[in-house]
């Protein structure tokens, strides 16, 4: 089994649709897939009970109490992690982990909340050694933005892999709403979209 966590301690970076996303991709690809929600918010247990029956199935697990154990023959683990996580939270969500992907904006607000996050990061020693790996996404960009280029310049410092920068596209929340994503769906407008998450899962795939 392949463990992925997807956390900030910055609220609002896209975690979720992160965390959906992926699951998605994974299903769709034949991959048996679970979901685990740590967030109080539920969001992710949410979109599950909107996701249609005719889409790739996604176990979802309530591990907002208490984290337990994935159930048997899982081949992805997908973990949406909530914001403001104290410390001992973060490292007990890093020990389940295989990877940390880790989703920033553009804003001087979200780079300071990530860089001290990923300070926190950088204090474990599974993640020191690199025996965890760290993937920086950064979501929702408009290219030739100054955001974005700030972002770019930001993100060119963190001192950990950036993998994939996914375009800010009104499709995602849309989908979210019908507890769908670009993976589920076979139009040129989703597949162009879509493109912009290739990195990020060949990085995974290369873990296997």
């Amino acid at each position: 089994m392949r463990s992925i966590l997807v956390a900030n301690v910055k609220g609002g970076v896209g975690k979720t649709t992160i965390a959906s996303h992926l699951a998605a991709a994974f299903a769709t690809a034949g991959s048996r897939t679970v979901l685990a929600e740590v967030d109080r918010q539920r969001s992710s247990l949410g979109w599950l009970e909107r996701r249609p029956r005719t889409a790739a199935a996604i176990l979802g697990i309530d591990w907002t109490k208490e984290i337990g154990e994935p159930p048997k023959g899982v081949d992805r683990l997908v973990i949406d992690a909530p914001a403001a996580m104290r410390a001992k939270d973060v490292e007990q969500l890093v020990r389940e982990a295989d990877l940390v992907v880790l989703p920033v904006l553009p804003g001087a607000f979200d780079e300071a909340a990530t860089a001290r996050f990923l300070g926190k990061l950088d204090e474990l020693k599974a993640i020191r050694k690199n025996r965890i790996p760290v993937a920086v996404v950064g979501n929702r960009l408009r290219p030739r933005t100054r955001a974005a280029e700030r972002l770019d310049r930001f993100l060119s410092g963190v001192g950990h892999t950036v993998v994939a920068r996914l375009r800010d596209s009104q499709l995602y929340p849309d989908l979210a709403d019908s507890g769908l994503t670009l993976f589920d769906l076979t139009s040129k407008r989703a597949a162009e979209v879509r493109a912009d998450w290739t990195p990020l899962l060949d990085f995974i795939r290369s873990l296997d």
